[in-house]
């Protein structure tokens, strides 16, 4: 599996930091994972829905701490160039 795409959306709020799409090997899109700053630093949460007993179900995620590293490197790493460029939207690896 290839991330072939990374598209950073931020915003200015208390911790959330940016909304994330992702495109997996030019062919899957996964939208909705968040950039949250934690109490030891960035993480990503994946997409999510609330289930009717009010509590949060992941949508997509890895199943394993490889690929997760794997996501939140890229992503994270994404992240801080758009930040670096003064916080506007920026893709990799898109036009």
């Amino acid at each position: 599996m290839e991330i072939t795409e990374v598209r950073v959306f931020p915003v200015n709020e208390e911790k959330l930091r940016a909304y994330v799409t992702i495109t997996l090997d030019h062919c899957f899109v996964i939208r909705d994972l968040k950039i949250i700053q934690g109490t030891t630093g960035l993480f990503v949460s994946m997409p999510s829905k609330k289930r009717k007993d009010g509590t949060y179900r992941d949508i997509a995620h890895p199943i394993n701490n490889e690929t997760r590293r794997l996501l939140e490197d890229k992503i994270i790493a994404e992240y801080h160039r758009v930040e670096a460029e003064g916080g506007g939207r920026r893709a990799l690896g898109g036009e």
